[in-house]
């Protein structure tokens, strides 16, 4: 059966429970000044959490997504910027880089958060556009974040020279317990969160030692996207999220690149404690195990 591989055991149930993690709060509140980040996703939600926590870390945030009212107004109150874009058109990506870039600097963290889902209880009967612009958004629409970025992110680096250590810049990819769990109810959002999942693990391979890639799980949430599920659900407390990835802004898990990390059911501190452990163990990694 597929198991996800965590650092509690070397083979936990996909179905386990686990314990929130207890996480503490930043290094301190301007530990992330002068990165440049850029939110997709970032006007409402998970992401509109990440660019408020990420601005008030110091760092300068481009906050993107279709609804101008809502960019205007999470850019307006973190002092960042809005853009509006559509992470499923490959000229609207490459024109909301383009201006990050030429007002904010070079882009410093990706955080490729937009995603959708659809109504559905049985395949069959979903629109078939429907069903399929859940993975334009969700999977292509992450490709075309992370390949407008890579390419200045590893000519940067190439600039600095071979003596310059450090990386080239991060990549925090929004995926989901959905890609694993039984029972996820949709085969849209499951199987285009188990795509992205892949996606980022074989990229962090990819750029290895360049350029750490994330993929991380939100946890059950309350936004939009959620909103149908019954209010004694197992909710996620919304800032931890946003604590999560901070700490993988930072460079302090840059060890744990190409792990799938939980914000609640993982402790950060503790994984990057255990980083050698997790790497040679092939833990947070979901595999198919016999």
């Amino acid at each position: 059966m597929p198991r996800m591989t965590g650092v509690r055991k070397a083979k936990t149930a996909l179905d386990t429970p686990c314990l929130p993690a207890e996480y503490a709060r930043a290094v301190n509140d301007s530990e992330l000044d002068g990165q440049v980040v850029l939110v997709t996703g970032g006007g409402r939600g998970v992401g509109e959490g990440i660019a408020r926590e990420l601005a008030a870390a110091g760092a300068r945030v481009a906050v993107s997504a279709r609804t101008r009212e809502q960019v205007d107004a999470v850019a307006g109150e973190i002092g960042g910027l809005a853009i509006i874009a559509d992470v499923t058109d490959r000229d609207s990506i490459e024109t909301m880089v383009e201006q990050v870039e030429a007002e904010l600097g070079p882009i410093d963290l990706l955080v490729a958060n937009a995603g959708r889902n659809v109504r559905e209880q049985r395949a069959w009967e979903v629109d078939p556009h429907d069903w399929w612009n859940v993975f334009e958004v969700n999977v292509f629409g992450v490709y075309l974040c992370c390949r407008a970025v890579i390419p200045g992110m590893l000519e940067r680096l190439e600039d600095r020279g071979e003596a310059t250590s450090g990386v080239a810049g991060r990549i925090v990819i929004t995926g989901s317990g959905a890609s694993y769990l039984p029972h996820s109810g949709s085969t849209a959002y499951s199987s285009s969160k188990a795509a992205i999942w892949r996606f980022g693990n074989v990229l962090a391979e990819q750029l290895e030692g360049r350029v750490p890639v994330f993929v991380i799980s939100p946890g059950l949430v309350k936004t939009e996207m959620t909103k149908a599920a019954p209010d004694d659900a197992p909710w996620t407390p919304p800032e931890l999220a946003p604590r999560l990835v901070r700490a993988l802004a930072s460079g302090r898990a840059d060890a744990l690149s190409g792990r799938y990390i939980h914000a609640e059911h993982d402790d950060i501190d503790e994984l990057i404690r255990r980083a050698d452990e997790i790497q040679e163990g092939d833990l947070n990694a979901i595999r198919l195990q016999r």
